[in-house]
C-alpha cells in the first residue's frame, strides 16, 4: 500500500456527508413568483423522486462534506453548507450511520461552521499547523462531491497562500472578502464543501471551501488554524467570539493615491460604501474611539498596512477585549488612536 492510500485509509472514517433537507410545503414557498404567470390554471404538483424523501417526509435538497474533531461528535464544515435555518441536515458517517445535526456555532467572519450529533467513541482527524505550510506540498482533499459520490479522494499540491478573493458564502449574503486561504489544484467540488484538506501524514490544515468557476484546477480552502480558534471559544463559551473594530476602508495604493490626491501611497482610507454603509458603525468600538471617516489608518500596533497585510489581518489575531493601536493621518496631523474591540454580533 502506497503512501496516499495509507494516508487515505487514515483519515477517511473521520469524513462525514452532510444531507442538507427541506419539507415540501417550504420548497413550494420558495418557488419564484415569477414563475406563477407560466401556470395560468395554478401551479404543477411536484413530483419528487421516491430516494430523495425520507421517512419524515423531508426532501433532500443538497449535501456538503464535514469532519469529526471530537470522539463525542462535533463536527466541522463551512458555513455556507448549512446557511440555510429552514433545513434540516443529517450526519452520514462512513459506515451508513445517519444522525441529526444540532448546529452549535456559525463563524460570523470566516466560512466556518461546527456541528454536533449524538455519538461517541468516534473516529476522528488529527489537525495540522496551517501557519507552517510551504507551496508545493502535496494535498489530499476528501469529500461527498456534488452532494453524490461519497468518500471521493483528489490529489494536488499548495499552488498558493494567503490568498485572497470576494466570494458570497451563502445565496442570501452579500459579497465578502475571505483572506488568507490556501490555493490548491486538487480537485474540490461543491459536495465537497467542509471537507478536510490534508498532507500526506493524514493531518488536516484546511477546510474545503470555495472554486473558481470556468477555471481549471483553481481551489480554495480555510486554514485550519481558524478553525482550532473557532472550536475552543465554542468550549469556551458555548459560541464563535469575533472581535469587532467597526470600520469600513478600502486599501490605498498607488492608483487610489493618484485617483483621490492622497498624502501617502499605503494604508486604509476610511471611508463610506452607499447610502446604508456608514464609514464609522455607530456604537462601536471605533466610533468610541473618535475615529473619522476620511482619516487614512497607516499603522496597526506599530506595523504598516498593506494590500497584503490589511486591518481585518491583524484583527484574526486579536480577540475580544484586545487593545488595537492604530496610527492615523488626519489632514496634516498624525494621530495615535487605541480601540477596545469589543464582541461581532
Amino acid at each position: 500500500m502506497n503512501k496516499i492510500s495509507k494516508t487515505i485509509k487514515k483519515v477517511m472514517p473521520a469524513v462525514v456527508s452532510i444531507v442538507i433537507s427541506k419539507s415540501l410545503e417550504d420548497i413550494e414557498k420558495e418557488l419564484p413568483a415569477d414563475m406563477m404567470p407560466l401556470f395560468p390554471f395554478g401551479m404543477p404538483e411536484l413530483k419528487i423522486p421516491e430516494d430523495k424523501i425520507d421517512a419524515r417526509g423531508m426532501v433532500q435538497v443538497g449535501g456538503g462534506s464535514g469532519f469529526i474533531v471530537s470522539a463525542d461528535g462535533v463536527i466541522l464544515t463551512n458555513k455556507h453548507v448549512i446557511s440555510d435555518t429552514q433545513a434540516a441536515y443529517t450526519i452520514v458517517t462512513t459506515d451508513g450511520s445517519r444522525y441529526p445535526a444540532e448546529i452549535l456555532a456559525r463563524d460570523p467572519i470566516d466560512d466556518i461552521a461546527i456541528l454536533k450529533i449524538k455519538a461517541t467513541r468516534l473516529p476522528i482527524v488529527r489537525f495540522g499547523n496551517s501557519a507552517q505550510l510551504e507551496l508545493g506540498e502535496d494535498v489530499l482533499a476528501i469529500g461527498n462531491s456534488l452532494g453524490m459520490f461519497q468518500n471521493t479522494v483528489s490529489s494536488g499540491i499548495i499552488s498558493g497562500l494567503s490568498r485572497t478573493i470576494s466570494a458570497k458564502t451563502d445565496a442570501h449574503s452579500p459579497m465578502q472578502e475571505l483572506r488568507g486561504l490556501i490555493q490548491t489544484d486538487a480537485a474540490i467540488n461543491p459536495g465537497n464543501s467542509g471537507g478536510p484538506l490534508i498532507n500526506l501524514k493524514g493531518e488536516v490544515i484546511g477546510i474545503n471551501a470555495a472554486i473558481v468557476f470556468g477555471a481549471q484546477n483553481i481551489g480554495f480552502a480555510l486554514p485550519i488554524n481558524s478553525a482550532k480558534r473557532d472550536l475552543v471559544d465554542v468550549k469556551k463559551y458555548g459560541r464563535v467570539r469575533r472581535p469587532l473594530l467597526g470600520l469600513r476602508y478600502i486599501t490605498i495604493d498607488d492608483n487610489l493615491q493618484a485617483k483621490l490626491k492622497l498624502p501617502v501611497n499605503y494604508g486604509a482610507l476610511i471611508v463610506s460604501r452607499g447610502q446604508h454603509h456608514e464609514a464609522i458603525i455607530p456604537h462601536s468600538p471605533a466610533a468610541e474611539s473618535g475615529i473619522r471617516e476620511q482619516d487614512i489608518v497607516l499603522e496597526c500596533n506599530n506595523k504598516k498596512l498593506t494590500a497584503e497585510q490589511t486591518i481585518q489581518d491583524f484583527l484574526e489575531e486579536l480577540n475580544v477585549g484586545d487593545t488595537l493601536k492604530m496610527k492615523v493621518r488626519r489632514g496634516e496631523r498624525d494621530l495615535m488612536i487605541s480601540v477596545v474591540l469589543s464582541e461581532r454580533k
